[in-house]
């Protein structure tokens, strides 16, 4: 809801004299808290009413954390505009304890990621991972709880909400390597809506577009979901683009890391020249042998 009425508060500021109206909607990856997206049908559970509502014609757009948006969006619907990043790092959450390397052996940190849990399985072998699900109130709840002894969030949806006093340390990408998209925020459409494209088309930011063209690029090479350990994280510094991916096993003993840079303008050649350095590390074992576990 923060983001519809960040949208509708931009477009208002273009366009004065329109009306925009917010139809707000519950979704079925709101609903299902009791079980990893990675098992329920994974990001698309997110965004599926919303194309209905389109398709039906009770909505023109709809606004997306990207990193929840399909690699493969359906027929007859495409991105309008990819809004200015916020923060695409991790954010680390205890009441307790300053960051990741001072939990003491055998505490409880919670994630619903299964990148972030590769990820801190193979740094930090002596902790138990446990799944975390719900809205931001929730999660924090249960770690007030005592539940656990921290929580690992997207930093960006933190600070949108005004909660990034309970961010206690952030995680360089270098160490948790973000998920393709974090922090981005992306406007979906109808196909074919040309005037409303044109409309959209101020709210666009031409290099976090590219970054993330990329990264999406190197997901969907690999079938990119919730359901593999993948993460993908690009900048653009004026007209070069550096792109980092990486692959794992649930349990962080099998990990492919890559990096390339090529023209900000090619994106989608800067992630295929980093799946194709993905391949030459068994990448495609490595994520054959997440599916089967």
């Amino acid at each position: 809801m923060w983001q519809a009425e960040t949208v509708r508060a931009r477009l208002l500021e273009l366009y004065p004299h329109s009306t925009v109206e917010i139809l707000g909607m519950t979704t079925r990856g709101d609903q299902i808290l009791d079980r990893t997206l990675s098992k329920v049908g994974g990001k698309g559970l997110f965004v599926k009413e919303l194309e209905v509502a389109m398709e039906e014609g009770r909505a023109d757009l709809a606004v997306h954390s990207l990193k929840d948006v399909p690699m493969e969006l359906p027929e007859g619907f495409t991105l309008a505009a990819v809004l200015e990043r916020e923060d695409p790092r991790d954010a680390f959450v205890s009441n307790d304890f300053d960051s990741l390397e001072a939990l003491p052996p055998g505490a409880i940190i919670g994630t619903s990621s299964l990148r972030r849990q590769a990820l801190i399985a193979a740094r930090f072998p002596q902790l138990q991972i446990h799944p975390l699900r719900g809205n931001l109130d929730t999660r924090l709840a249960k770690l007030d709880r005592g539940e656990y002894a921290a929580i690992i969030l997207a930093a960006a949806g933190l600070k949108r909400l005004g909660m990034a006093e309970r961010i206690r340390a952030f995680i360089d990408p270098a160490q948790s390597l973000p998920a393709p998209g974090q922090g981005a925020m992306a406007i979906e459409v109808r196909s074919g809506r040309d005037e409303l494209m044109q409309l959209l088309a101020p709210l666009n930011h031409a290099d976090t577009e590219n970054a993330v063209r990329a990264e999406r690029q190197l997901s969907r090479s690999f079938g990119g979901s919730c359901q593999i350990p993948l993460a993908a994280y690009a900048t653009v510094d004026q007209h070069a683009l550096t792109l980092t991916a990486m692959v794992a096993t649930p349990d962080g003993k099998r990990i492919a890391r890559a990096v390339a840079q090529g023209a900000a303008d090619s994106p989608e050649a800067v992630g295929v020249q980093v799946a194709q350095a993905l391949e030459a590390q068994d990448a495609t074992a490595i994520l054959a042998a997440c599916r089967t576990d």
